[in-house]
This record gives structure tokens, sequence and C-alpha cells, in this order.
């Protein structure tokens, strides 16, 4: 076997070897695989154990995770980073932050990828989250509520900037960005454009004709940011009260604005009548624990501001990824159904105020 190991090329004794590493005494026997989830960059594999030894405490059940079997989803991945970063992120930054992350058991690349793989715990009874049905107020809060534990540990911590697998915005980022949203939107709007209203296809278009709301470069405060957070990337335990809420999928993780986190979050995962009611105190709520944190000189005024730029971040993702994953009828109900929440979110917090 490789040091990276595939899907088929998993056995039970390097199961063991992972196990073993992480101090439980036991031998894999043997396991089932099955897939899961709906990643397009990625795939995951549960795998159900069979263990012998010392069996308390230890898991029986595993998620590993691998490149997509897609020939554009893999290079889509190189090409944005996204196999380095997720990969990086559990080696380098898991253990410094308070988010609620899985816990990892291997975690290894080939340079930049695509052959990659992960380990990682799993947080069974949790159920991934679904886009396209949305999510309930209380699980908005407590997912939102869960973001300071990224944020706040990470809050203009200038020791994070400098990694090139990790990035920031800059002039060339920046531009990059803009270039792909700009080559991509008219195949976004034939696509999509006539399930969409003229004013969210008008809001959508403007997008890219127009400076980025937070500047080319890195905005004051700047933390850690996961880029897609949403429903699909967590797994949630309702059970719980209030819910239990675990950010998987590090993709993306970059630096940029803490607000354009919650931003997203709230626009593509609440239906647009429940955000109108919710989303004020959810962002107060957010704001108090940023404080209670130890989170200075970062007032209402200016969280509520940067709340309102950024809910531009959900059209970046939707244009350029919709665009340049491998197509599903599912990924196109889903780009579908972020397209709208998003631009009905800026257009009713009025934030096309901020595209100049």
């Amino acid at each position: 076997m490789t040091s990276i190991p595939t899907e088929t090329t998993v056995t039970n004794a390097w199961l063991t070897e992972r196990l073993n590493k992480a101090g439980h005494e036991v031998e894999v026997t043997g396991f089932t695989a099955k897939r899961i989830g709906t990643g397009q960059i990625g795939k995951c594999i549960r795998y159900d154990l069979q263990l012998t030894g010392k069996t308390d405490g230890a898991p029986t059940s595993l998620v590993g995770k691998f490149p997509s079997d897609d020939e554009t989803s893999r290079a889509t991945g190189v090409m944005l980073k996204n196999f380095i970063k997720e990969v990086s992120f559990y080696q380098q930054l898991q253990k410094r932050l308070t988010i609620a992350t899985p816990k990892c058991y291997f975690a290894a690349i080939d340079g930049e990828g695509p052959d990659f793989a992960l380990l990682l715990e799993d947080l069974s009874p949790a159920i991934q989250g679904d886009q396209l049905a949305g999510c309930s107020v209380d699980v908005a809060r407590a997912a939102v509520l869960e973001l300071v534990g990224l944020h706040a540990p990470s809050w203009n911590d200038e020791t994070l900037r400098g990694k090139d697998w990790l990035g920031e915005p800059d002039a060339d980022s920046t531009e990059l960005n803009r270039a792909l949203y700009q080559g991509n939107i008219d195949g976004f709007a034939e696509r999509y454009g006539a399930k969409l209203k003229a004013d969210e296809l008008e809001i959508i278009r403007k997008v890219a004709r127009a400076a980025p709301p937070t500047g080319e470069t890195l905005p004051d405060p700047f933390s850690l940011v996961h880029i897609d957070y949403r429903l699909d990337n967590l797994l949630i335990n309702e059970t719980l009260s209030p819910p239990k809420i675990i950010a998987v999928d590090w993709q993306s993780i970059s630096l940029g604005s803490p607000l354009a986190d919650v931003a997203y979050f709230l626009g593509a995962g609440l239906r647009s009548e429940t955000r109108r009611q919710a989303e004020e105190e959810i962002v107060r709520a957010y704001h108090t624990a940023l404080l209670d944190a130890s989170i200075k000189n970062y007032g209402w005024e200016a969280c509520w501001t940067d709340y309102r730029k950024g809910v531009f971040a959900g059209f970046f993702v939707t244009v350029i990824a919709s665009m340049i994953v491998e197509r599903t009828e599912r990924g196109d109900e889903m780009f579908l159904t972020m397209a709208r929440r998003h631009a009905r979110h800026a257009l009713e917090l009025g934030s096309d105020e901020f595209l100049t």
C-alpha cells in the first residue's frame, strides 16, 4: 500500500495502525464500507469496524475522505487548493481552535493533490444538514454561535499570514476571483436565469462589475474563515438542546472577514421569511459571544455593517462553483436555491449600496 491510501486500498492492518497510534489497543479484523454525503470535490466513505482487544472507548466506525472520481472536480480541487487546505487544516490548525470538528486519525496529501486521504471520527447520530430544506432558527443560532470558536481564536492574528496554502485576499487573488466570476456569469445566467426573478439575476450580474465590498486586501478585522459554512457541510444533532453543530469540509478555509461566514450561512441556510424574522437577533448573539471571548474594539454597528457586506460571499461560491464542479441534478437544485436566497438576502438588506 502506498503511504496515502485510496478507498480501495484501505485494509484491516492500516485501520488497526491508525487506531493504535490514537491510543486504542485494538485490532481491526474486518470492516464494511459505504459511500455517504453529497460532496462534489471529495467523497466520503463510512467504515464500520469489527474489533478485538480492549474495545472499550474505541470507535466502531470511522469516515474516510478521498478525492472525487470526476477528473474535472479533481482538477478543480488542485486549482483552488481545496485538497491541501483541508489536509493542512487538520495538520496545523485544528488544535488551536474551539469550533467543534471531528477528531482526525490520519491526514496526508501528495503535494497539493489530487491524491490525499483523511480518516475522521464518525459523528453519528449527528446527521448532515440539508441545504435545500433549510433549517430551524434554533439550528441557525447554534451554527452561527459555533463560528465564534473559529473566529475568536484567530481574530487579527498576524502569525496566520504568509501561509501559501491558506491564502488571504490581495490584488492578485481578488482579480482571479473576479475573472472567474465574470468568466462564468453568462453560463450561470443561461443555466439558471430563467428560474430567477429579474431583480435577483440583476444583482447577481451587478456583482461581476463591482469592486469587492470588503476591499481587495485583508480586511480589518480578519480571522480564519470557513468560506463554505453551510448546512451541507455541517453535522447536526438536534436531539440535544441547543442543537450540537460540528463543522466539516475545510477545503476552502482562508483568511478574510469573519462576518462573511455568518452572512453566508444565514443567507443560504434559512428560508427568506424565516431569516427576516430571526437574523438580527442571531447576529447580535454572535456579537455578544465575540465580546465574551475577549474580542475588543468591535462595536455592534461595525459588526452589522460587516454582516451586510458579507452577503456577497455567497454569490461567488454559487456562481463559480456551480459552473466548475461535476454537474448533478441535486447540484443544480442546490445552486439555484442558493442563488435565490443570497440574492434576496442582499436585496432585502440594501447591500447593493456597497457595490461600486
